[in-house]
């Protein structure tokens, strides 16, 4: 029956895995109720066609719940109240948070109030109104970095600022009495229509094709990029909020914690190397790692080098656009944020989620064949020169 399945708030739900988990919800017919907030309007969210059904407007509401925070003393309730409120009363029962600053390289204050301050303001919402269970989105950069992969209950050090909001996020939510809280932690998430990470990689073996240059890359092939696909993701969620309601089987406080926390990230151990060779294959490019001495280098004086590359790589990826008659680009963009550049390991173990939940990877290595499906959904939507 129907009436038997969750009701389902996805905030964030026009993001890159929140659109993906509002299809993957509405293409299995999951949920009894499905609402997706987002601050950007489906038409101006890059939406490919097959996000219609479940990004529809009848599922969209337009809201932007970090304003809570601006206005905190004095807590107008208004767009929380909107954002919760259902037609019939009830309460949402699973609320996942893909919302938040996802862009690199932002001033701490936007990170403070779209990431953090959202976080624990639909966090205090979800715990007054008794919501079953809080799904709080976050990455695998809070972990202190390590060649070994780390575990949930490692020790966290975050290396970027996104990870260092996401990390205060997990510590403040915790202490939210009443909150049904699961915490994930994403490695760097590929797939089709992706505009981050291995999209800007893409971007710019396509720029050194069209020079037909060398491409090069710094630190060594060995540097930890791990990985999960977005179809493992969105698969993943359902199925944490899923074991979650059902009585949490398997978890063990004492060993574990009292918050269920969880990493996605696939088997492949992915590596600066893995993802230079698929690309060279793709794009049939020579590439190679810079010796230590140049990586040296590029540490100490890190803003020239991305200044230095991202003026070498933008001009000829205009040209390519302008050539292929692509007059209304889309997301993708070759140009490198220092941040990502950092010679620091993401690298994560993702057991966990199999042993306890009984989660299997169905795409559980990056491969050639999945990273040219990447290409072909930008060629679909106009995006690739």
């Amino acid at each position: 029956m129907a009436s038997e399945k969750p009701s389902v708030l996805i905030i964030g739900g026009l993001g890159y895995i929140g659109r993906f988990l509002a299809k993957y919800i509405h293409d299995n017919d999951l949920a009894s109720e499905l609402r997706l907030v987002d601050k950007v309007l489906p038409q101006l969210a890059w939406l490919a066609p097959e996000f219609e059904g479940a990004c529809s407007a009848a599922n969209f509401m337009q809201a932007d719940a970090s304003k809570e925070l601006l206005i905190l003393l004095g807590m107008c309730v208004e767009a929380l109240a909107r954002i919760f409120d259902r037609a019939d009363g009830k309460k949402w029962d699973y609320v996942f948070n893909c919302g938040g600053e996802t862009r690199y390289s932002q001033e701490d204050e936007v990170y403070k109030v779209r990431s953090l301050g959202l976080s624990l303001a639909v966090g205090a919402e979800a715990a007054k109104r008794g919501v079953k269970c809080f799904v709080e989105l976050s990455t695998g950069m809070v972990y202190k970095p390590n060649s070994s992969p780390s575990k949930e209950g490692d020790k966290l050090k975050p290396w970027s600022k996104i990870a260092t909001y996401k990390a205060q996020a997990e510590e403040e939510l915790a202490k939210i009495e009443g909150l049904n809280l699961i915490i994930v932690r994403l490695p760097h998430v590929y797939g089709p229509y992706a505009s981050q990470w291995v999209a800007t990689a893409l971007c710019l073996a396509r720029v050194y094709q069209s020079l037909d240059e060398e491409m090069k890359w710094l630190w060594t092939k060995d540097l930890r990029t791990n990985t999960a696909h977005i179809d493992d993701v969105t698969r993943a969620l359902w199925a944490v909020a899923s074991w979650y309601d059902s009585g949490k089987a398997n978890w063990d406080t004492k060993a574990m914690g009292t918050i269920p926390t969880f990493n996605v990230v696939d088997k492949g151990v992915t590596t600066q190397g893995t993802i230079a060779s698929i690309i060279g294959e793709v794009f049939g490019i020579k590439w190679e790692f810079q010796g230590q001495l140049l990586s040296n280098f590029a540490r100490l004086n890190m803003d020239s080098v991305v200044d230095d590359v991202n003026d070498d790589v933008l001009g000829p990826w205009a040209d390519l656009l302008s050539d292929a008659g692509i007059t209304r680009p889309g997301p993708l963009t070759p140009f490198m944020e220092k941040e990502l550049l950092k010679d620091t390991d993401l690298s994560m173990d993702g057991s966990r989620l199999q042993t306890v939940v009984g989660f299997e990877y169905k795409k559980p290595v990056i491969t050639k064949e999945l990273v040219l499906d990447v290409i072909e959904s930008y060629k679909k939507m106009k995006w690739w020169p």
